[in-house]
């Protein structure tokens, strides 16, 4: 497993565009997963040990930015004829397990995670009402293992302000993770 980190946040870069599928084939698009204050779009698996450390974060998380006006979408882009843990049937079994609040997408292509610039999984894109990336980074201090129960909540704090001022916090530590499993 080689970790890998994030880019510094490229503060205003526009949300890109997307139309996945879920694992019961509904088709989603960038627009119908947007928020009215905000929109968090992460790329997560099922195999990778530093999201299975945060799932339930992730989830709690999601659930309470939704009553801020930001909406949550998952984006799932590795090779699964490679990483059977992340196909979609056990995609599926993970949403259904955590109640996901937020869609879980299929990325067979592996085209969006390459136009986001997705590196690791997790990684974070937080964007304003606008659509404007205002945050690039960690959930909290967990790495393979959570962090103490009570970690800063970066993530939650940032697309919280973003959600009251449109704007992200200047001081971001990168998310680290397991790299895209590309084919």
């Amino acid at each position: 497993m080689a970790a890998k980190e994030t880019p510094v946040c490229d503060f205003g870069a526009k949300a890109i565009d997307f139309s996945l599928p879920d694992t019961s084939g509904k088709t989603w698009t960038l627009e119908s997963c947007r928020g009215e204050k905000g929109t968090l779009v992460m790329f997560i698996c099922n195999h990778c040990p530093f999201v299975k450390a945060v799932l339930d974060r992730i989830v709690r998380d999601a659930r309470e930015l939704e009553d801020l006006g930001v909406r949550c979408v998952a984006i799932m882009s590795n090779d699964a004829t490679q990483y059977p843990e992340d196909s979609p049937e056990q995609m599926a079994r993970i949403a259904q397990q955590h109640d996901f609040p937020f869609p879980y997408l299929i990325d067979a292509s592996q085209q969006v995670a390459k136009a986001y610039g997705a590196v690791c999984t997790p990684d974070f894109f937080g964007y304003n009402a606008d659509l404007d990336l205002q945050y690039r980074g960690r959930l909290d201090a967990s790495r393979v293992e959570p962090a103490p129960p009570d970690a800063r909540r970066e993530l939650f704090e940032a697309m919280s302000a973003i959600a009251r001022t449109g704007h992200g916090p200047t001081e971001q530590v990168a998310s680290i993770g397991c790299s895209i499993k590309w084919r």
